[in-house]
């Protein structure tokens, strides 16, 4: 079932990293394919990621990025293809141009670590952090997004782009459909902010790939739906 939202843009901005997107969990392990975890004990977090960095810098560009990507697609992706990937990375987007956008966070992350590492370098990563205030017609029509909050949410969004957006050409069968699997790449962080009445509040990251021309929106209205759950899941 179809429900119709009004959709405010609150806020928007761009942003080159994600806060907090690398712990020091995250440095320990890198660290760690490179050989280098001993005598990492004590050292508090800002020494931990400059030495991180700075070990990084020391392999090159190339040998750099098949670390950080071992570490991000561990068991995902073949030690073959992260040669490749790795080789690619100097000249490409993948942030953008990888062919499944479930990867696509975790790549805008590798660019935002590895362009700091080697001041430049790889390309900066382009993403945007926006919030909207969605008000409903009926109460009940807010728990579509309790359903399937990134599928209902990119459907939602999806309303305000032009009708020649790059989302609409690439996932248009996925928005009018009742299946959208790669709404949680499109969408990487999504958030709940607050909730009164008819409206919801949502904060979100994302790349400026998909969502770019929010930049110049305000309201619109826009229809929404849940994917369909499987009764065999």
């Amino acid at each position: 079932m179809q429900a119709q939202f009004t959709v405010q843009i609150d806020s928007f901005h761009k942003i080159s990293k994600i806060p907090n997107a690398w712990s020091n969990e995250d440095y320990l392990h890198l660290m760690a394919l490179m050989g280098l975890d001993d005598g990492l004990e004590g050292m508090d977090s800002t020494e931990l990621r400059e030495m991180c960095m700075m070990s990084l810098n020391d392999l090159g560009d190339v040998e750099a990025a098949k670390i950080v990507l071992s570490h991000l697609f561990i068991d995902e992706v073949t030690e073959g293809k992260i040669d490749q990937l790795a080789n690619d990375m100097v000249g490409d987007r993948m942030w953008e141009e990888y062919s499944d956008c479930l990867f696509h966070e975790r790549f805008f992350s590798a660019y935002a670590l590895l362009r700091e590492a080697f001041n430049g370098v790889f390309a900066q990563p382009t993403g945007v952090e926006f919030s909207v205030n969605i008000t409903a017609k009926d109460a009940d029509d807010l728990t579509l997004f309790d359903e399937s909050l990134h599928a209902a949410m990119v459907r939602l969004l999806s309303a305000g782009l032009s009708p020649d957006a790059l989302m609409h050409r690439l996932y248009e069968d996925q928005i009018k459909g009742t299946h959208f699997p790669e709404s949680e790449g499109i969408l990487w962080k999504l958030e709940l902010v607050a909730s009164e009445g008819l409206s919801r509040q949502y904060k979100m990251v994302s790349s400026a790939f998909w969502f770019e021309q929010f930049a110049n929106v305000e309201q619109f209205d826009a229809n929404s739906h849940a994917d369909t759950v499987d009764e065999d899941e």
